[in-house]
């Protein structure tokens, strides 16, 4: 099973997984509205602190970018390598 079965299981995983991972981060900006304090509660509250609405929610954007164009083109490397 190690030799034969895992490794076909993990090559046909992967993109799944990853997949889901980045779908997950994703969601996160909308989990934040619903539960935990992330990108989004910071970005309101400097949005009500400061008075500027367009910087904290461009940047939000911008780190919700970088955060899954660096997770896709790494799942993208490990999908080649399995």
């Amino acid at each position: 099973m190690r030799f034969i079965i895992l490794p076909q299981a993990i090559k046909r995983m992967v993109p799944a997984f990853g997949n889901e991972f980045i779908v997950l981060v994703k969601d996160s900006s909308l989990l934040a509205l619903i539960a935990a304090p992330e990108i989004m509660y910071w970005s309101n509250t400097m949005k009500g602190q400061y008075l500027r609405i367009w910087e904290p929610y461009l940047t939000a954007a911008l780190i919700y970018f970088i955060l899954t164009y660096s997770l896709s083109k790494l799942l993208n490397y490990i999908e080649r390598k399995v």
